[in-house]
């Protein structure tokens, strides 16, 4: 699990970087939640969605928000932090000019974060949104939704209730050509303790039905 270290608006960037021994791999980023409240790269739910995709093969990254960890930089209230993603996914396609798709995941704010990434970055094929604080922010910048995506959440959420995220995923659900898979984790709560390797089982499934590549167990 190479560290990496890249440029931002706000300066060096720390990441953590899996390359895939397939030639020609897919992308993807993984984004963490809010760092004001003690979200990291090294977060239990990002880190299970990054292996959800090493596992798979894809060409993928984790990487600290702006003042976290030894990223440069102060928090941004999202402005700053989107264009870290940005740059993390400038980062990747520079070393991965040849892979035929990109996926974004994140968790709580960082669900967030990737989901505004789906606006801006066309070349985002697909997204997995881990409990998006509907709640607390504007998801209307979603008109339309550009690609289709799985949104899962846990039903015992103190955080982010979860009726918030039914609520936004029933409305992209009713855009057309868009199809959102909700999956709702009985017994969950924010970071889903204990209910860690169903979340990954919903993931899996979703990406055996939406992409062609298998689950396979790797190494670092």
């Amino acid at each position: 699990m190479p560290e990496v270290i890249f440029n931002g608006a706000a300066g060096r960037i720390e990441g953590r970087y899996h390359q895939s021994k397939q030639k020609n791999a897919p992308i993807a980023l993984i984004l963490h939640p809010n760092p004001q409240q003690g979200g990291t790269m090294n977060n239990k739910v990002v880190y299970a969605l990054y292996r959800c995709f090493v596992n798979r093969g894809f060409n993928t990254l984790r990487f600290n928000f702006r003042g976290v960890g030894r990223s440069e930089g102060t928090y941004d209230n999202g402005e700053g932090e989107l264009s870290d993603a940005a740059a993390a996914l400038d980062w990747l396609h520079a070393y991965n000019v040849n892979s035929p798709a990109c996926w974004v995941a994140g968790f709580s704010f960082g669900a967030w974060i990737g989901m505004q990434l789906l606006m801006r970055r066309p070349e985002l094929s697909g997204f997995v949104s881990v409990s998006p604080p509907a709640h607390q922010y504007d998801f209307n910048f979603l008109a339309p939704c550009p690609v289709s995506g799985l949104i899962a959440q846990g039903d015992q959420d103190p955080v982010v209730p979860h009726e918030t995220v039914e609520k936004l995923a029933t409305k992209l659900q009713a855009q057309r050509g868009i199809r959102i898979d909700y999956r709702l984790v009985n017994g969950a709560d924010h970071f889903f303790s204990n209910k860690l390797p169903e979340l990954c089982r919903h993931v899996d499934d979703y990406l055996d039905q939406n992409t062609s590549i298998p689950r396979r167990a790797v190494n670092e």
